[in-house]
């Protein structure tokens, strides 16, 4: 079974973007801790545009994904990441080919 990945597109808040990434960071800590089937999780800003962030995430296959999903820091964390963002999250799904 392919892998599953993902690429969320978010733009903060300046006023939030502190937050942000905090809360990202923490939530990249917790998935490599605990989710050992989740092989990439990564936040990049934008060098152009401090306010415009990448999140890249590869799971192992589509389990690894929906626990992701349903783990606990995934629910305490992304709503307040979600409250930080200034436009709905663009989220586009991909497959591994190799």
């Amino acid at each position: 079974m392919p892998a599953k990945s993902f690429i969320a597109q978010l733009r903060t808040r300046p006023e939030k973007r502190a937050d942000l990434i905090a809360l990202q960071c923490e939530l990249k800590q917790l998935v490599f801790t605990h989710e050992p089937d989740v092989l990439v999780y990564e936040l990049f800003q934008s060098d152009q545009d401090p306010d415009l962030f990448q999140v890249i995430a590869t799971f192992r296959d589509e389990a690894a994904y929906e626990k992701h999903m349903q783990i606990d820091f995934h629910d305490r964390l992304v709503p307040g990441i979600l409250a930080c963002v200034a436009e709905d999250m663009q989220l586009d799904f991909y497959q591994s080919l190799s």
